[in-house]
């Protein structure tokens, strides 16, 4: 994590550096071409000064002598407008360009960390887990209910008829994400699309510019556990803050961490934390509600049964179905 952080702030840098480099040559270019521009910079400059002396020498004064040089201030900027405009230049085109117009490229508003820094580390993570390429494939285009029978299975829907249901869940709570109240929850044997529609829903949230972070569940517990052993005091703090703070986090495969004093506490610290500031979760395991019932305490069960939409899955596995039928 702590990695990832300092990657990020890396290319922050970078960007900062290239964009004053540019905007250098820019200045540059204008003061040879339009010299009186770099007249008015100048005056603007002192425009600066003036202000900060009248108000430590004549505090009496203050007032008058702001208003004034505001007006002088103004009068300068439209000048240099005019002048920009008049040789065929944008108006802004002296002024920085940035990526991120809230933080400027320093990834931090009032001390807190950008919505664009927080895409940044999601970025990493879906580099390192190769989801970045998987979600390429596995989307709502993709997504093929012909593999789920249309047999009814006792006294059950047909799996198609199921799973058509649990799309059309899916699809509203990603039209209604910003007013939805409730999580996910997709059990199930496995091979049944739970993981499959995990990342279609991911894809189209992070394509509405949503912050979205997927982890497996024994991914999740070992980066927590490897930030709190990390030497930097930070570390762990930092990671547990992007999950709080993260749109929506998938925890997939829930059941196959290893089941500790440790991973339990984590797992509720989540899931709590999370749900006290109204934050979404898709949730997928293997297990049944009874395991689920009996693995995990009923502080974190009970939560799960009275914040998420409950969805199972069931039917023929479709991962070997589709190896048949290719």
């Amino acid at each position: 994590m702590n990695n990832a952080v300092q990657e990020v702030l890396r290319q922050y840098e970078i960007k900062r550096d290239n964009s004053l480099r540019e905007n250098l040559k820019k200045r540059e270019e204008i003061y040879n071409k339009i010299p009186e521009i770099l007249k008015i910079d100048d005056d603007i400059k002192n425009i600066g000064f003036e202000i900060s002396r009248s108000i430590f020498n004549e505090p009496q004064q203050s007032k008058k002598l702001l208003l004034k040089l505001k007006e002088k201030l103004f009068d300068l900027k439209e000048r240099k407008a005019y002048l920009l405009k008049l040789n065929g230049y944008p108006e802004d085109y002296m002024e920085p360009k940035y990526e991120c117009k809230l933080c400027k490229d320093t990834g931090y508003i009032n001390g807190r960390r950008c919505n664009c820094f927080e895409q940044k580390l999601i970025n990493i993570y879906y580099k390192q887990s190769s989801i970045e390429n998987i979600v390429k494939r596995e989307n709502f285009a993709t997504f093929d209910m012909n593999f789920y029978s249309d047999k009814a299975l006792g006294d059950k829907p047909s799996p198609r008829s199921n799973i058509k249901k649990i799309l059309e869940t899916s699809l509203t709570f990603i039209r209604n994400f910003n007013n939805e109240r409730e999580s996910l929850f997709f059990y199930g044997n496995s091979g049944l699309g739970k993981t499959f529609l995990c990342n279609c829903i991911a894809k189209e949230l992070l394509d509405k510019g949503k912050v979205v972070l997927y982890r497996t569940s024994s991914d999740l517990i070992e980066d927590l556990r490897a930030n709190k052993l990390n030497s930097d005091n930070n570390s762990y703090s930092s990671y547990f803050e992007l999950l709080k703070q993260c749109d929506l986090l998938i925890i997939d495969d829930l059941g196959t961490e290893s089941i500790t004093a440790f991973s339990l506490q984590e797992i509720f610290n989540i899931i709590n934390t999370r749900l006290l500031m109204c934050k979404k979760f898709i949730i997928s395991t293997n297990l049944s509600i009874s395991e689920i019932m009996v693995i995990y305490p009923e502080r974190i069960y009970s939560r799960i049964f009275g914040n998420f939409k409950m969805l199972n899955f069931y039917g023929e596995d479709i991962r070997l179905k589709s190896k048949i039928i290719i």
